[in-house]
């Protein structure tokens, strides 16, 4: 018997079709590209603007009034960061002060300053016996030593005979904010008084030690000075 053959319909090739403009697709594609092109265009232009900046004329320790004649006004480029320093295009705050180092010629952080509320630092008058270092000026840090007097001393350094009491630090990398001498000489001689700014919860310990018999001695933190 023979095997009937069925004639099937030959099968069509399936042809690709060129997407047109309403495919959601190639709208898709395009705006992303669009949006890549503009994203990039703003990031260069916001890079190469220049803006308004306060910068320090000179030294600015913790609790300094911020003053327009103690500021200078740059052009530079902060891209991004132009939030993060204070911008000389608007007026400058008012009743605001330093809180933390600025050294001269730098940028004013906008988080440098603030209210006097917010300082956690007191003024205190060191006096100099001897001539400062070069190192001992506005700005700078120092660590703060004391020496007690003999008869300040533990008794048990006095019962092995030794021939000075030992130092004792009293606090460190405290902010140097003035550096003054008598009638505002500054001599080569001793008589200076130098303005160290103070934690408050340290203040007992840098008073009582000016209070007593002792000698209170500052010592620069190297390369602290500018």
């Amino acid at each position: 018997m023979e095997t009937p053959v069925l004639d099937l319909p030959a099968p069509v090739a399936a042809r690709l079709r060129r997407p047109g403009w309403r495919d959601p697709r190639l709208l898709v594609g395009v705006v992303l590209v669009a949006a890549s092109v503009a994203l990039g265009s703003w990031a260069v232009g916001a890079a190469q603007r220049t803006v308004p900046v306060w910068v320090a004329r000179d030294v600015l320790a913790p609790g300094d009034t911020l003053r327009a004649s103690d500021l200078v006004v740059a052009d530079v480029r902060l891209g991004v960061a132009g939030d993060d320093y204070l911008r000389a295009d608007g007026d400058l705050p008012q009743d605001r002060v330093v809180l933390r180092t600025v050294g001269a010629g730098e940028l004013v952080p906008a988080g440098a300053v603030g209210s006097a509320d917010a300082l956690d630092v007191r003024p205190v008058a060191v006096p100099l016996e001897g001539p400062p270092s070069r190192d001992l000026v506005a700005g700078a840090a120092v660590d703060v030593w004391w020496t007690p007097a003999e008869a300040d001393a533990p008794a048990a350094a006095q019962d092995q005979g030794a021939a000075t009491p030992e130092p004792r630090q009293l606090a460190s990398a405290l902010t140097v904010a003035e550096v003054s001498a008598p009638d505002g000489g500054f001599g080569p001689g001793g008589g200076r008084t130098v303005h160290v700014l103070v934690p408050v919860d340290e203040l007992p310990g840098v008073l009582g030690a000016l209070a007593g018999d002792g000698v209170v001695d500052l010592v620069p933190v190297p390369g602290s000075g500018g």
